[in-house]
């Protein structure tokens, strides 16, 4: 249940640049919460979120969340594939 709520990160210039600063942009269900993306967020990559950020993208044609993670420092997320 936990991938339906949280789809996929977010790979665009702007998130990249974000990244270095331990913040990581991911596409997220509509109904979801901040602190369900917060508890997921952990689960999944065993990491620990400092701050939830939700973003509602509405337009003509389609609606979207995205949610950005502050980490704790020092800690990262591999979220592009090799």
């Amino acid at each position: 249940m936990s991938r339906l709520l949280i789809k996929k990160p977010i790979i665009s210039e702007k998130a990249t640049d974000i990244s270095a600063a331990g913040k990581y942009v991911f596409l997220v269900h509509p109904k979801v919460n901040k602190k369900q993306v917060k508890e997921l967020i952990e689960k999944i990559y065993k990491v620990h979120a400092v701050k939830v950020n939700i973003i509602r993208i509405q337009s003509k044609t389609q609606s979207y969340k995205k949610a950005i993670i502050t980490l704790k420092e020092g800690e990262t997320i591999d979220i592009i594939p090799r």
